[in-house]
């Protein structure tokens, strides 16, 4: 009788061995395809920042479901990343943003082995001082901060400095993209200072200095700032080359130009969140995305630089040598990376920049 107790026993045991083993690998499985069964692949972007067409073509290629999300602000990311909720496997922070996830353990390091595409990418956008060996990121797009003009409006020798945006003709003419850091590093550099300062008092006087702009000043905007000025509700604007290349694709009368005496050149990166849950997928598509045809592609269709060489090479011999988006190495030694200020001073950046846009409307 006892035997018979123990044999059933044994067998209650080893079937409760199988069924939890079971719900283990389910879970393994659903860790990499998602709860319903199918691969899919989270990822977190800056909002345009890629063809939607692209996106199309990597779910039919791969059978990976992309869900699509997203951010307006390096800021904005991390926050939601740390929040936890979605777990993005695939994010796209910029340069210093890079800086801070390390230093707060956010991020996966990059297993470049897996990275077949990374021989496309131009040594000049690897080991970079913010990911040296490029432990945690893979390059995605780089460009510069400048200025925008319309040439019904403005003549082409009347701007070619920060310092040229203070000039009282230009009252009520000027639109500002919307963020502290490039706003208070343009007046930064307009004082001979670094877009890195941390004294409290150059900050206060680039910040006074933004004050005396005020006045040709039309709007502080973000993402519409494109759309603005291509239906000339402005004649100048301080924004970004990709953002530049777009509106100059829908008016010829516009042109980008970066300011002689220095400015920001910016870096955006492929960063695997430490939260990830289906990293088979994120290297896919990083995979994918730098591809040269693929690579192309997303270049022409976003307007910014593409990092990838052989992608810059299929580009439109008009688009390649083009210097307001792939500027001179004489234009490129003047240019300043932003690096991690630390929760400190970037609030300090964040306040300044606040007062600037509340006190003086």
């Amino acid at each position: 009788m006892k035997k018979l107790i123990y044999a059933a026993l044994a067998i209650i045991l080893a079937t409760s061995l199988l069924w939890v083993g079971s719900i283990h690998f389910e879970r393994a499985q659903n860790a990499e395809t998602g709860t319903n069964g199918n691969k899919v692949l989270n990822l977190y972007n800056w909002g345009d920042y890629i063809d939607p067409a692209l996106i199309t073509k990597f779910e039919k290629q791969t059978g990976i479901k992309v869900n699509y999300e997203t951010f307006d602000s390096n800021e904005a990311m991390v926050t939601k990343i740390k929040q936890g909720g979605t777990s993005y496997d695939l994010t796209v922070p910029s340069d210093y943003m890079i800086q801070k996830m390390k230093k707060e353990n956010l991020l996966l390091p990059i297993h470049k082995s897996k990275i077949t595409t990374l021989k496309y990418i131009d040594k000049r956008f690897l080991n970079l001082a913010f990911d040296r060996h490029n432990k945690y990121s893979i390059p995605y797009f780089w460009g510069t901060l400048g200025i925008v003009y319309n040439d019904k409006y403005v003549k082409r020798h009347e701007i070619s400095q920060w310092n040229d945006l203070w000039n009282s003709k230009y009252r009520d003419k000027i639109m500002l993209i919307d963020s502290a850091r490039d706003i208070l590093g343009l007046s930064l550099i307009s004082q001979g200072n670094s877009l890195n300062d941390k004294s409290s008092a150059d900050l206060q006087a680039a910040k006074g200095k933004l004050d005396a702009l005020m006045p040709n000043v039309k709007a502080i905007v973000a993402d519409e700032i494109k759309m603005y000025m291509v239906q000339e509700e402005a004649p100048i604007a301080v924004t970004y080359s990709g953002e530049a290349a777009e509106m100059i694709a829908q008016n010829k009368h516009l042109h980008y130009i970066v300011p002689t005496k220095g400015s920001n050149e910016w870096f955006d990166n492929l960063v695997i969140p430490k939260t990830a849950k289906h990293i088979a997928a994120a290297y896919q598509f990083i995979n994918f995305i730098n591809q040269p045809e693929n690579a192309k592609q997303n270049a022409e269709y976003i307007g910014y630089a593409t990092p990838n060489a052989k992608a810059k090479q299929l580009l439109p011999k008009s688009i390649r040598t083009d210097q307001q988006f792939y500027p001179s190495a004489k234009t490129l030694s003047k240019l300043q990376v932003y690096q991690d200020l630390g929760q400190k001073k970037t609030q300090e950046y964040n306040d300044l920049f606040l007062e600037f846009k509340m006190t003086n409307r």
